[in-house]
Parts: structure tokens; sequence; C-alpha cells
């Protein structure tokens, strides 16, 4: 199992103000051990302007590969059109070539998705509705993905609509291509499957916990996010990222689990909003190469 981290983690919530540079938290993971770097496709890393030109897109993989480093995945900038949208579906797959191109050129295997708004911004009658526009959204960006070789990972999560276990699988089902997969996040799978976290209307919580979550997506699953979570959501809003073994998962009954999950090259560490990021990138390698030694159920 390859390990890399997202780059995210520096330049989200308290790292806002003062960014790390690519370069640099590319350098501290090289010097860590990874052995790749997930891509986050926000300012100041990895945009359609930022790098923009062939040029600059080479000068990163050029970078990248010096420092012996891979790239797990892109997490892509779709912000600015929503999927749920009525009348944005062409919108938002003209903006997902472009950045399909900017994934292939990174050489990623993975290209990121959300389904980009908040719990409460559907009205209740159109709910249902909006799933299936994003579903079908997504089938046709994952027919150019998967021209491209790259998989489309939707990133379910307590910050964006249809987040319940019953939603994933649904929206797995409606997209129904093979080039769509789920990426499933430890720490946003216990929020959803454990602590119920902004569900539509009413909680839908799985009595087998994140290991139930991970059965019911079997043959589903195309990424891997891991992080701990002490069962509180960030802001409010999306779940709380907390250093690998401080929080509430039982590691011992996952970790097992996921690396019975087929076709899976990459893990990668996410620590997204949490302070003390930078402090942290060697003992979360340690603890995940420790997951990686268990016994597969």
């Amino acid at each position: 199992m390859k390990i890399s981290m997202g780059s995210w983690a520096f330049s989200f919530g308290p790292y806002a103000e003062n960014p790390l540079p690519l370069p640099t938290i590319a350098e501290h993971l090289a010097h860590a051990g990874y052995d790749g770097i997930e891509l986050g496709g926000f300012p100041p890393h990895v945009t359609l302007e930022s790098h923009g030109t062939p040029g600059e897109r080479q000068s990163l993989r050029a970078l990248l590969h010096d420092l012996g480093l891979g790239v797990s995945g892109y997490a892509a900038d779709f912000s600015s059109v929503n999927p749920a949208v009525v009348d944005n579906h062409q919108r938002y797959v003209d903006l997902f070539q472009r950045q399909l191109e900017l994934c292939v050129d990174l050489e990623s295997p993975m290209i990121r998705v959300d389904t980009g708004g908040a719990p409460g911004s559907l009205d209740d009658g159109d709910y249902h509705n909006a799933l299936y526009r994003v579903a079908d959204v997504w089938r046709d960006c994952a027919e150019l993905a998967r021209a491209a070789h790259v998989r489309v990972a939707w990133e379910f999560e307590p910050g964006f609509v249809f987040n319940k276990p019953s939603e994933v699988v649904s929206m797995h089902d409606r997209v129904g291509h093979p080039s769509f997969q789920i990426l499933f996040d430890t720490c946003h799978a216990y929020m959803s499957a454990v602590a119920g976290a902004r569900h539509h209307i009413r909680k839908e919580k799985l009595d087998g916990g994140v290991e139930e979550f991970i059965e019911l997506l079997d043959g589903r699953i195309g990424a891997i996010h891991i992080d701990d979570s002490d069962g509180t959501l960030h802001g409010g809003e999306t779940s709380t990222h907390c250093p690998l073994g401080e929080g509430s998962i039982v590691w011992d009954h996952v970790a097992p689990k996921l690396l019975a999950v087929p076709h899976i090259d990459w893990w990668c560490v996410d620590l997204c909003f949490w302070a003390g990021a930078l402090d942290q990138i060697s003992a979360s390698l340690h603890f995940v190469r420790s997951l990686t030694k268990a016994k597969v159920r």
C-alpha cells in the first residue's frame, strides 16, 4: 500500500492566512518517507489558473518526480458550479473536462468530486430530484474520465448534501458507471454512520458503525482517505479531522476491512483544518504503516 497526504491540510482553516507553498509541503512529505501527495485544486496550490500551461504542469511533475513522490489523486475545484442546480449540467461537464485535462497532465489516477451544496440548501420537495440531477451530471463526467483512464471519486461528507449511508449507495447506483466510485474518508464515514451528522430530515445510523459502512459499500469504493474522528464537526459544518489514534475510530476493526477493499493502491492521510497538521506528518505516516500490517478480515 502506498501512502500519500493531502496538500489541502496546509492551505485550509488554520493555514488559510499563511498557507505553505506546495514545494515546501512536497519536501516535507518526501523527507518523512511518504510515497506521494494528493493535490488540492484550490488556491494557492494546483488550479486551472496557477497551472494553466503545459510548461507549468511539466514543472510540477518534475518537482514531484525529483522528490520521489507520486500523485494519488487530484481534489479539483468545482465550487463555481453546483451540480444539483437545474440547468448547470453542461456548465459542470465543461468545467470537469478542463479539470480532467489538468488531472491527466499531472498523472493523477483519480479526480475528486463533491455535491457542492450544504445540507439544508435544497427544498424538501426537490431533494430526490436533485440527487438524480447530480448523478446524471456525474455519469457524463465518468464517461469522459473513462476515456482518459482516470477514476471519478465522490467524497461524501457532512458539509455537503446526500451524506447518509443509503444516499451514498443510491448515488453510486444512479450514476451506474464503472469509472465512478466512492471516496471513503474514515472520518466522514464515522460522522455519517455513527454520529448521523447533518442528515436530511432524520438521522440514519448504522449499528455496525464504520465497519458496516465499508461492507455496505462493497465493490463501490475507489479511493480511501485515512483520518480519525472525535465525533464533532469543525465549525458546525464538516467533520473534525483529528490525528490518527486520537479519536474514536476502532482501527483494529476498521483497518482490516479497508485492506480488504480491492483495487486500492493508495491510502491518503487527510488532516484538513487541523492546526497541528505540520507536526503530524511523520507520526501519521508511522501510524498508517502500522495499519497496513493488520490482518485482512
